[in-house]
């Protein structure tokens, strides 16, 4: 299996400046850290407190409990905790609401730092309307001038966000942290995976670190997939669904655009014809707020626009974790054949859809690899600073690449590109399927605009590569985050 703790260097990095700066002004400091489910906020903030060697307070709500309930479990989470220098100074009844509870926890503080860790926040606001106004008083008037650094956690990203925002009691009082999941060289190296297979991989498992876990060490993608389908209890399979249960516990109008959209639905018509069913398709003053919801405050869907000179359309859209698109594509279907004992038709689902999903599931990776390289100034074009894609209406041609010096409407097109990522090599039937295409991008410039290569197998030894001014393949796409 992978090691217990995968990766996050940079964001323990960041948590512990800050507790020096607390260690070196005596002065409070608030971090409000929000990632989506499973991205490994709690368990990066357990092995901060494990390393921080200084006493810390971990309390996390539950979802549906009430006030008196919380307030009773970070009482006796506070008593046991190692903050207060005497135990029995706690009192054993819960206090009566969080101004209370607050006070309390000032009394407890020790002289030197400490940590305080308040874990689903979102659920805490939901519980009592008055938790921000009292979080703010607390922090303003007993825990901001003491050696204390508070932890917010939470999953709900627009609340959190909320929590921080101009017109909230706690706008200015915090440091904003967002976790992402782990990149693919982080993955690569926790797995001892290379190349194709590490990048296959991360598309899996989404680079959550609770499936990563469950990996063994060296085992390539297909391989594990196969192995978790004897097991319909597999974090492959669990992590995912309590997400989406999560998230949409009703089988409402969201949650058919969200499986509209899994299900390889790219644009808003064909979303709201999915979604609709035999009513029809869903109107678009309905499915255009489901969508800006989905992807502006659930963060669930990512929203692609093409990429020119010239505004675009349409929009599309797709699944932004790749673990849970795959999720919505086959896994879900195949966990169905495992709850059912039938392990090789569960594979047989995944394997069937494999390659087409790849190859769609891997674009978006790919543009943020060649858009880091491109920031740190190891492209041919030193002028790129977003890559995207174009197509058109008729999506006749659609580009896989673009690189421009700004999005989604450019001044200039630097270079257009292929993505390959199929069993068979870039060639000359794909090149010239390139020249054709790019030819049609608005900003494309004949002989100046570059063109790009990035293939699964390597391009076919006799390809005209001289035409080609950039060639990946998975060893390049993987180095970008090593």
């Amino acid at each position: 299996m992978a090691k217990v703790f995968v990766g996050r260097s940079a964001e323990l990095g960041y948590l512990r400046k800050r507790l020096d700066r607390i260690e070196s002004s005596g002065a409070g400091v608030a971090v409000a850290l929000r990632g989506r489910r499973q991205v490994g906020k709690s368990r990066l903030v357990q092995e901060f407190c494990d390393r921080a060697g200084v006493p810390y307070l971990f309390h996390t709500a539950v979802k549906g409990s009430s006030q008196v309930e919380a307030l009773a479990a970070f009482s006796a989470e506070l008593r046991e905790s190692a903050l207060p220098h005497d135990r029995e100074l706690i009192p054993a009844a819960a206090p009566a609401n969080w101004p209370d509870a607050f006070r309390l926890l000032a009394s407890a503080l020790p002289a030197a730092p400490s940590v305080v860790v308040l874990d689903e926040v979102p659920w805490l606001a939901e519980q009592d309307e008055q938790f921000d106004g009292a979080l703010q008083a607390a922090w303003d008037r007993l825990l901001r001038d003491r050696p204390v650094l508070l932890l917010l956690l939470g999953s709900d990203l627009h609340m959190m966000e909320r929590l921080t925002a101009y017109d909230r009691p706690f706008f200015g009082r915090a440091d904003n942290m967002v976790l992402g999941p782990l990149n693919p060289g982080d993955v690569a190296g926790a797995l001892g995976l290379t190349g194709a297979d590490a990048v296959d991989a991360h598309l899996v498992c989404g680079g959550l670190p609770g499936i990563v876990r469950a990996w063994p060490h060296g085992t390539p993608p297909m391989a594990f997939v196969e192995a978790e389908c004897a097991d319909p209890a597999s974090p492959l399979f669990s992590i995912p669904e309590s997400a989406l249960m999560a998230e949409f516990p009703a089988p409402d109008q969201a949650k058919r655009v969200l499986e509209a959209v899994g299900g390889g639905d790219r644009t808003q018509a064909n979303i709201a014809a999915t979604a609709g069913g035999r009513q029809g398709p869903l109107p678009s003053g309905v499915v255009s707020p489901l969508l800006r919801k989905l992807a502006e405050e659930k963060r669930v869907l990512a929203i692609d626009e093409p990429l020119s000179i010239q505004p675009g359309k349409p929009n599309l859209y797709r699944i932004a974790d790749s673990n849970l698109r795959l999720y919505l594509a086959a896994l879900r279907s195949a966990q169905e054949q495992a709850r059912r004992g039938r392990p090789q038709a569960a594979y047989a689902v995944v394997k069937r859809r494999w390659a087409s999903w790849r190859g769609r599931a891997v674009e978006p990776l790919v543009r943020e690899a060649i858009e880091l390289a491109a920031l740190a100034g190891e492209l041919p074009w030193s002028g790129v600073e977003t890559v995207g894609g174009w197509w058109n209406r008729q999506f006749d041609p659609e580009v896989d690449l673009i690189g421009a010096d700004r999005g989604p409407v450019a001044h200039r097109i630097w270079f257009a590109g292929s993505i390959k990522w199929l069993g068979t090599p870039f060639d000359n039937h794909d090149l010239a399927d390139l020249v054709r295409g790019v030819a049609a991008v608005p900003g494309h410039e004949p002989g100046s605009t570059g063109l790009v290569a990035v293939s699964l197998s390597g391009v076919a030894p006799n390809a005209d590569t001289a035409q080609l001014g950039l060639v990946w393949g998975p060893e390049q796409v993987l180095s970008v985050w090593q």
